[in-house]
Order: C-alpha cells, then sequence, then structure tokens
C-alpha cells in the first residue's frame, strides 16, 4: 500500500493486533521494529523479518535510537473491568508510557529535513454511553485523555498523526484468560462445552470487528490518514447475551460488573473517506470456528 520502503516502528508488535500489522507490513517490504514489553503479548506471535525487540515504551528513546518513519502505538494495556483492580499498571503503560512514545516521535520530527508520523490507537470506550464512558474505568480515562495528548503534540508541535478507534477486535490469534476479548473466551468455553458467562444485563451492545478489517484500516490511515476520529468498526452490534447465543451451548448470568458501558457510537466517516470498510461479519466467524 506504501509506494516506498519504511522504516516502520510497531509499539505492541507481539501483540494480537500488532503481530497481525508486522505481518502485513513486513509482506509489503518494510523494514519493521516491534517493541513490546510482552505484557500481554507473546513470542509466539514473532513474525520472521520484524525485528523484535523488549522493553517498556517510556524507555523508547533508548530502546529504537534509529530514525522511523512512521510509529503505530498499539503497546498500551487494553482491557476495561479489569483495570478497575490494577490502576497503578494502567497508569505505568498508559500514561508513562505513551508520554514516552510521544516524546520519542516529538524527537523524531526535529530534524527538518524529513517527518515521522503516528498513528495512535485510541479506544472506541471514549464515545461509549453518550460519552460518559471515557471515565468508567481506568482503561478508558486514560486512553480518552491519551487521544488529546496526542492532538495537543499535534498543535503544539505541528507533529504528522492520525488517531484511529477500534472496536472489539476478533480473528485469528486472539487470546482468553483475563486480559483476552468476550469473542474468545466465549469460543474456548463453546469448544469445551463450558457455560458462557455473560454479566448482568446482558443487553450491553458492542460492534465487534475482524482484526484482518482493522489491518486494512491501519494501513490506510498510516498512508493517508490524518487528524483524529478515524472509526475502524463493523455496520454490525450485537448484544453481550446475542454473542453468546450465536456460539450456542448454556448461557451463565453473572453479577452486574463495573464499568460495564452499555453502548458504543460509531462514526466511520473519515475512515470510508480514505476507501476503507469492513468487509467481514461476526457471524460467518463464529460459524466457521464452531465448524
Amino acid at each position: 500500500m506504501f509506494v516506498t520502503q519504511k522504516t516502520i516502528l510497531v509499539t505492541g508488535g507481539a501483540g494480537f493486533i500488532g503481530s497481525h500489522l508486522c505481518e502485513r507490513l513486513v509482506g509489503e517490504g518494510h523494514h519493521v521494529i516491534s517493541l513490546d514489553n510482552y505484557f500481554t503479548g507473546s513470542r509466539d506471535n514473532h513474525v520472521a523479518g520484524v525485528e523484535y525487540r523488549e522493553g517498556h515504551t517510556k524507555n523508547i528513546a533508548q530502546l529504537v535510537p534509529e530514525a522511523v518513519d512512521l510509529i503505530y502505538h498499539l503497546g498500551e494495556y487494553s482491557r476495561v473491568e479489569i483495570s478497575l483492580t490494577e490502576p497503578s499498571v494502567v497508569w505505568d503503560l498508559n500514561v508513562a508510557g505513551t508520554f514516552g512514545v510521544l516524546e520519542f516521535w516529538r524527537a523524531q520530527n526535529k530534524n527538518p529535513q524529513r517527518t515521522c508520523k503516528l498513528v495512535y490507537a485510541g479506544s472506541s470506550t471514549k464515545f461509549a454511553d453518550g460519552g460518559l464512558g471515557r471515565d468508567q474505568s481506568p482503561y478508558a480515562f486514560t486512553k480518552a485523555t491519551n487521544s488529546e495528548m496526542v492532538r495537543n503534540y499535534h498543535e503544539w508541535y505541528h507533529l504528522p498523526y492520525a488517531i484511529t478507534y477500534f472496536y472489539n477486535v476478533y480473528g485469528p490469534g486472539e487470546r482468553a484468560g483475563s486480559y483476552g476479548t468476550v469473542v474468545e473466551i466465549f469460543r474456548q468455553k463453546a469448544l469445551r462445552g463450558e457455560p458462557l458467562g455473560v454479566n448482568a444485563p446482558g443487553t450491553q451492545r458492542r460492534i465487534f470487528t475482524h482484526v484482518d478489517d482493522i489491518i486494512d484500516g491501519l494501513l490506510l490511515v498510516g498512508e493517508k490518514g490524518d487528524g483524529d476520529e478515524f472509526g475502524l468498526g463493523s455496520n454490525e452490534s450485537y448484544s453481550i447475551l446475542e454473542l453468546a447465543q450465536l456460539f450456542g451451548g448454556v448461557v451463565e448470568m453473572r453479577p452486574e460488573m463495573p464499568g460495564n458501558r452499555m453502548n458504543a457510537a460509531l462514526d466511520t466517516t473519515k475512515s470510508r473517506a480514505i476507501g476503507w470498510q469492513a468487509t467481514h461479519t461476526l457471524v460467518a466467524y463464529i460459524t466457521e470456528a464452531r465448524a
């Protein structure tokens, strides 16, 4: 998609979305550097041809001393409910870590002969429940604040950037467990014949988006995107109860959890304007997963 070879840094490159992005970028002939602290990333996700470096994003300047053309900043804490139990971890990864990335981005642009663009992966929780979702958990709060900091760095220092917003990404390579995604948690439980736990009331709606659609969007935004509000989400939404029912089996209702937003707003206007659209459906993925 990019015309010339670039040196591209992907923070969180050993994670679920980051590894898919690295694979596509290497396939297009770019020099790709992954920086990951392996908090949720895995060496099982390593892609041939990617240069992997281990460390915290707050130390990015020491870990990545070379010049880069484009930064995809995906390497942050990324779960809602569990973030309420460990705010210090969220602060370390999403505040201290992202400040390091922003300063690295600023330093990269001090040479007037070259530019380095930042693509920041914001969180759709910022738009949930009429905008109240941004304050419902440490995760949501730090992600919303970081998106504003990215815009401010652009205004203060005239730096090129774009901000994307993912909507509940699913697909090959997801993880389950405490930091897992609900689609993969349900998929694995369904395969084992275990009940699917749904937090009350079950009517909370989510937009689920296939990882391949997300990567298509990230590549387009990296090439053409300018500014904020590049929403990357499917046209369909499902309640968590409806999601469980798609997998079949026994549904087990559980108590309501704090930080559990009820809805999400989606605006893909700017993403569609640069040629993006979602092409995968959740039903097709679940049907294939159950086959």
